[in-house]
């Protein structure tokens, strides 16, 4: 079986001053932080999820084809996913494994539904989809409350012929 692994890294800082734009995470809003500051809904899950995708194809799709969409008004990171999984053709995603880097939100208790949201976007089980969360002892800006950094690794292997 020939598998490959991709590696995904985002981050964003939260939006200064009042903001009605919603904080989004693995296509989930959360009501207990700002926003992320981006021209996209600056979800940094699905951002690091769709670079990493883009480490296994090399078709990059965060960067000018979704600076491109956001321009024609798609800023709803799941249509950025979208073009990543089309780009990965005779591969299938077999795992995801995020890990998000923040002081806030509380990820905890909305990590059953963020792998619920995940699995679905990519076609996995929650089974298939770890996220973790950690502070990083506040040694960095995400650390300390000023955004939320995210990493990404997908496993993926070829499909069947």
């Amino acid at each position: 079986m020939k598998v490959k692994t991709g590696l995904g890294l985002d981050s964003h800082r939260f939006v200064a001053g009042d903001s009605d734009k919603p904080l989004v995470l693995g296509g989930i809003e959360f009501d207990d932080a700002p926003a992320l500051d981006g021209n996209s809904d600056a979800d940094v899950i699905l951002h690091a999820i769709t670079d990493a995708i883009s480490g296994v194809t090399g078709k990059t799709v965060i960067g000018a084809v979704a600076d491109r969409m956001c321009r024609q008004g798609l800023t709803d990171s799941r249509e950025y996913l979208k073009v990543a999984l089309a780009d990965l053709r005779d591969w299938q995603i077999s795992h995801v494994s995020i890990v998000l880097e923040c002081q806030r939100p509380r990820i905890e208790p909305k990590v059953p539904a963020l792998r619920v949201s995940i699995a679905g976007l990519l076609g996995l089980t929650p089974e298939d989809v770890c996220l973790t969360a950690t502070t990083g002892e506040g040694l960095t800006d995400c650390g300390r409350g000023l955004g939320i950094h995210a990493s990404a690794v997908v496993t993926v292997c070829a499909r069947d012929s």
